[in-house]
């Protein structure tokens, strides 16, 4: 479900980028950055404690730029760490550690764990901080390029 929302001073944004011609990657790759710094401390605050070590597995990883102008980050578990967070129960019936913290397990005698939504959170209780801050971040970056010119 695809959601809708206003960005106070996105309109003058765009203005700028208008004015601009072509985005400088780095104004999309420092906007973009900026925002997902926000979301990461968040989601490492949030992260269990309690049966593995989920806030040191936590990362934030740039994506492949595939299109000019487009910065994503991902906040995700660290590969590197699978060996630890993949759990073999004596059936040999394998688990992932981290995905049952954040979305939940049934237990052996099957009731519902519900999970701590660590993921999600970090970025919809910080939504409008995480858009403000890449605003912010992008005009500057715009009015710098735009000075230069």
């Amino acid at each position: 479900m695809a959601r809708r929302s206003d960005i106070v001073g996105m309109k003058e944004l765009e203005k700028a980028f208008k004015r601009l011609g072509k985005v400088p990657q780095t104004v999309a790759t420092k906007a973009a950055k900026a925002g997902a710094q926000i979301a990461f401390k968040a989601v490492k605050q949030n992260a269990p404690v309690d049966g593995g070590d989920l806030k040191s597995g936590v990362i934030l990883k740039a994506e492949r730029r595939v299109k000019v102008g487009k910065k994503v980050y991902d906040i995700m578990m660290d590969p590197t760490k699978n060996d630890i967070f993949v759990k073999t129960s004596r059936v040999g019936k394998r688990s992932y550690y981290p995905a049952s913290q954040e979305y939940g397990f049934m237990t052996v005698d099957g009731g519902y764990v519900p999970g701590f939504r660590y993921l999600r959170k970090g970025i919809t209780e910080n939504k409008r901080a995480i858009e403000n801050k890449m605003v912010d971040v992008a005009g500057k970056a715009v009015d710098k390029a735009l000075s230069a010119r």
